[in-house]
Order: structure tokens, then sequence, then C-alpha cells
């Protein structure tokens, strides 16, 4: 009916008519005149008639009709729950699940690859991997040491247009943390512990403690402590203490200088909760000796408080005074006071007490790798009746610093093509180190 002479004139009306979209009354040529985002719409209907441009009547029936927004590769992959955060048993198999992470597309999945992503891993390599189609992170590395490594940044990658180049990418952080499995036996630091105690000591009175170190935490280092063996196994019991994981040892009937001078405990600390695929690792409990003196009573001079709990760093300085030892004569003449250290329960000579201040000081330098617990006992004199001694039981914890250097346990010799790329790993090296508490330390 159009002889292309203009008397025909044609309008558009529906979604988007004037606004997204124009009609060239004459033509009939319909123009986008805003930028199409099939994200935001995918398709629009529209209505379009043909009018006598003289008297305005219809030539025909409105027609109706659907532009349809074909798909570009426009949006990259988003990580709408990143970052993440996730935790995987340490020592866990090759394989291991971990995480899964998704990535969204906004792109049409159905026209082209502008919605099919790739997963790929920028960091963390070699201790996990992921699934390219998945997302699914695994462990790539055996027997990963939380005690050596216990957090990973690992950044993922996703990429559309099936990876291929010239692909949008996204990325996101997962957070990984090494929870704690029993793998580590304990071990006493100690094998022997020289302690004292008044054979006035009342039952249940602390007579001294023992500790055995597991690098393992939580329930995993839970400890308990048994008297195996020796003489004083029926004078003296022990029981954990669950804040410190270490032993004490307590009077478990009255004593008397005069029937026995001195006892021997063979003590055993075990850990109560195992894992059945760690057993060779073991044995999961140790064994130390104590030897206790019982010392006598002539109201001596007594102490406040009865035992005394000293944290000290390993690398204070020599005469630095770490804790004052108070006692007092309860005696109504209320005698001075001298202070000694039992030489027995200190053989090392660590400490010095100052014999009229109580002040109790180091004398030699203190190695946490050596000893991290000294058990002396400090005696208080009567000045005028010297046979009235009192004594009390200083249990020391030394402190870690970092004082031990990284160590390589071998030689490494490593060889690399002319040819390679930058990047490919060609050697990987390891320091061994007994306290290590950050594995960057081995590289530095």
């Amino acid at each position: 009916m159009d002889r292309g002479d203009g008397s025909i004139k044609y309008i558009l009306s529906g979604e988007g008519a004037g606004v997204v979209f124009t009609i060239d009354d004459t033509t009939g040529d319909i123009h986008a005149i805003q930028r199409l985002d099939r994200e935001e719409r995918a398709q629009y209907t529209l209505r379009a008639q043909a009018l006598d441009r003289r008297t305005g009547r219809p030539m025909e029936p409105e027609s109706e009709f659907i532009i349809k927004i074909q798909d570009i590769n426009d949006n990259e992959p988003k990580f709408l729950d990143g970052p993440y955060v996730a935790t995987v048993p340490e020592m866990s198999p090759v394989g291991t699940s971990v995480i899964q992470v998704t990535a969204t597309d906004a792109d049409d999945p159905t026209y082209g690859n502008s919605a099919r992503v790739v997963y790929s891993i920028l960091q963390g390599q070699p201790y996990f991997s992921v699934d390219s189609k998945t997302g699914v992170i695994r462990t790539a590395l055996m027997n990963m040491d939380r005690e050596a490594k216990e957090y990973y940044e690992v950044i993922i990658q996703a990429k559309d247009m099936g990876g291929q180049l010239g692909g949008l990418a996204g990325t996101t952080t997962v957070n990984i943390t090494l929870s704690d499995v029993n793998d580590n036996p304990p071990r006493f630091p100690q094998k022997h512990y020289q302690m004292s105690v008044l054979e006035s000591a009342p039952v249940s009175s602390t007579v001294g403690r023992v500790f055995a170190k597991d690098l393992d935490e939580g329930i995993n280092a839970e400890m308990k402590y048994t008297i195996v063996d020796g003489d004083g196994a029926d004078a003296f019991d022990i029981n954990t203490d669950p804040n410190f994981q270490v032993g004490i040892i307590t009077v478990k009937k009255p004593l008397s200088f005069e029937s026995k001078k001195s006892y021997t405990l063979k003590v055993e600390g075990a850990n109560p909760h195992l894992e059945m695929r760690f057993l060779n690792l073991g044995p999961f409990q140790d064994t130390t000796t104590v030897h206790i003196s019982v010392e006598d009573v002539d109201e001596p001079p007594i102490f406040e408080p009865g035992f005394y709990f000293v944290e000290v760093p390993e690398d204070v300085a020599i005469g630095t005074t770490i804790q004052i030892i108070s006692a007092k004569d309860p005696d109504v003449t209320n005698n001075s006071i001298r202070y000694s250290i039992d030489r027995s329960s200190d053989p090392g000579r660590f400490f010095y007490v100052d014999i009229t201040t109580g002040a109790l000081m180091t004398a030699r330098p203190l190695d946490r790798e050596e000893f991290s617990w000294h058990n002396i006992t400090v005696l208080a004199m009567e000045m005028n009746n010297p046979s009235q001694v009192g004594s009390v039981s200083v249990t020391i914890k030394v402190l870690d610093v970092n004082d031990n250097a990284p160590e390589f346990p071998r030689f490494y010799e490593a060889f690399v093509c002319e040819n390679a790329k930058a990047g490919q790993v060609r050697q990987s090296v390891k320091c061994a180190r007994w306290f290590t508490s950050n594995i960057n330390d081995c590289y530095r």
C-alpha cells in the first residue's frame, strides 16, 4: 500500500517506544536511541501501525512484534559469596575437599560461551588445587602440618568464554585454616624433677608440678597424668590442671620425716584422645621421674603463698628479680628470716635468692629449648635457730623468644633448562626448625 509518496505515516507504541526505540514515520525504519543491555532487559514488545497521513485513519490493523536483544560478552564472572573462609584438618589426604566456590556470569548461558566459566588457582599452589568446572577446592600436598603453617590465602580466578583468550575474569580470596589433629605425642622436657615437701603439709596440698609438652592444641593437647611406679604412689597423688595441662602432685596422706625422708615417683603423661591413623607417630605418652624430699618440721617459717608460679622470658638478663619470696616466723618471737635455695632442686644453679629480702633472681642465662620448666625449692631459715627451716616450691616457666635460626637439613641442587619460562617451579627447599612459629622465617 505504501507507494513511497509520503502519504502513509508510521507510528510506534508499546515497551520502550519513544524512549528506547523510535520509528521514522515516513519509511517505517525502527532505530534504537539508547544503549541496550540484555542483562537489564532481554526483549521488548512493541506495536506499529500505518495511518493515512492526511486523514489519520488506520490503513490496516495494528501489528505487534518482539525485539530480542542478542547477548555479547560484556559481563565478567563474579563471586557473590566471596571472600570465603574454610577449614580442613591438617595431614588430610591429597584430594580432600575443602570448599566449593561459585562464580556467576550475567551473560546469556544459552548463547555462545559468554557465560561458560572455567576456574583456576592463581595463588595457593602447591598446597591446594581447584576443579576447573565445579570450583571445588581440594588439598594437593601430602602431610600438611598445622604446627608448621596454619593459615593459607588462596586466590581463585573464574574466566568466561571457556577460559579462552579474550574472556573476562573475576577473582576471589579463600582463607583456609588447617584444623588440629592429634599427630604430635607429648614429651617431658625434663626427665627428672626435684621437689620437696614439709612433713606437716596437709593432705591435698600441692607439692609441685610436672609438664609434658604437646605441640597440638585443644582436645588434642589434653593430658592425663598418672603415677605408674615408684615408692610414693601411696603417699602422693597427681591431677591434671585443665587450664595449663600440667600435672599437679599433691599429698595423699600425712607424711612423717622420721618414718621416710624421700620418695621417688614415676609419672606418665598421656593423651586421652587418640586418632587411630596417627598411632604410628607415637607412643602418645611419656614418663618422667620425680624425687620428693620430705623436710623435718619444728615450727619453721611459713611461706605466703604456699606455692609460686613464675613466668619469665628466656632472654632475661642475669641478676633480674623475677619474684619476691616471702616467709614469716609463726612463733611469737618472730625471728628474722634468711633465704636460700635448695641446691638439690636447682643443680644447674640457674637462680639465686637474696638472703634477707627473698628476691629470687636469675644467676645464669636461661634457655627454654634446654629447660622450659624449673621446679626449685626456696628455703627460709630462722636466723636465731637454723634448725627451723621452711620451704616453698617455685615453678618457673621459661617463655620462648626467637633466638634460634632456621637450618637447612641438606644441600640442594637444582637444574633448569635454558628455555624455561618465568615462574616455573624448579626446586622446593624446606628448613628444619623445632620451635618456629612462622613458616616465613624459613625463607628469610
